[in-house]
């Protein structure tokens, strides 16, 4: 299968500056890939890359199989670029704004109405059809911009903070958009919103000071940084009836306190490597009759990979 997109040596130097250092991962068709990093790791070089908007240094961007530096506005018409700032025209209605950008973007005259209209109703912004785009909340113009991004029916979706200056609630309805896109449409989604990332990514790639550190899903990354299995247990009663028994079943590397509330104890009960410590301390807590209430894993969040990562020396994860 042909990646939708697949990023091979890439680099960018400007004068003494090096922005990207021969990265290389791949977006799969179908896939909704969360590119992460902090301020200045590259992000948006890379982006603007791969809409032919700025030429790389060296190393080769495919997408959809044509390269970019060779195929520019054949790739073009196959993407959506929604950048971080998008300049939208305040003094046109909404309906009026992306009839003129389906023209720009070689949609032909006569399926125009019905392209606009498709776009508008994906977005959920048909209701504001015939508003002023300077009267319309934050919200909805970041919607607008992603109907804009629809009108030419693109195979892949660039979006670069698509979420930057929402409120939580706005944050959650494009949540929601994106996710829903996703379904039918290739997503590369460059975002600080980690939950984002959690909630609608199947694959992360993590760049650091221009480097690749990190492609994989969200459950790997997190597991990766864990290392080994850790338990959380509530128990009826005190803590300390249970830290002996529980730190003598095989497989244990250790047993923690976490708290003791409404009597109940809340232990970590951590698996020496490799083990899996959850049907022994089930099969304890029925021997012993104890009133057991919760028995789940711990992972580790996606912030804490990402702040570990990215807070360490980089190194070729790509």
């Amino acid at each position: 299968m042909t990646p939708a997109i697949a990023i091979d040596r890439l680099s960018k130097r400007y004068d003494t500056v090096t922005a990207l250092a021969e990265i290389s991962f791949e977006v799969q068709p179908g896939e909704i890939m969360g590119f992460l990093g902090p301020n200045g790791a590259g992000k948006t070089t890379t982006l603007r890359i791969l809409t032919g908007l700025i030429a790389p240094t060296g190393g080769r961007v495919r997408i959809d199989g044509l390269d970019v530096a060779e195929r520019s506005l054949e790739v073009r018409r196959r993407i959506g670029y929604l950048p971080e700032h998008v300049a939208l025209y305040p003094e046109l209605r909404v309906q009026e704004y992306l009839a003129y950008r389906a023209g720009l973007k070689g949609v032909e005259r006569g399926g125009r109405r019905s392209r606009v209209a498709e776009a508008m109703e994906r977005c959920r912004v048909a209701e504001v059809a015939r508003q002023l785009i300077g009267r319309l909340s934050k919200g909805y113009r970041q919607r607008v911009a992603l109907a804009d991004c629809l009108l030419a029916r693109p195979k892949i979706l660039i979006l670069d903070e698509p979420t930057i200056g929402l409120d939580p609630h706005q944050i959650r309805q494009t949540r929601e958009l994106i996710t829903e896109l996703g379904r039918t449409t290739t997503i590369l989604l460059s975002t600080h919103i980690l939950p984002e990332v959690e909630a609608a990514c199947h694959k992360v790639a993590i760049i650091n000071k221009g480097r690749i550190i990190a492609v994989d899903t969200p459950q790997r990354l997190r597991m990766r940084l864990q290392g080994t299995q850790v338990v959380r247990v509530q128990l009826r009663g005190e803590p300390a009836a249970f830290e002996s028994p529980l730190r003598a079943l095989p497989g244990v590397a250790r047993v923690g306190v976490c708290g003791h509330v409404d009597g109940f104890a809340s232990l970590e009960v951590e698996a020496a490597s490799g083990a899996d410590v959850r049907e022994p301390i089930y099969r304890l807590a029925v021997e012993r009759r104890w009133a057991l209430r919760e028995l789940a894993p711990v992972q580790a969040s996606l912030e804490e990979v990402f702040i570990h990562l990215t807070t360490t020396e980089p190194q070729d994860g790509g």
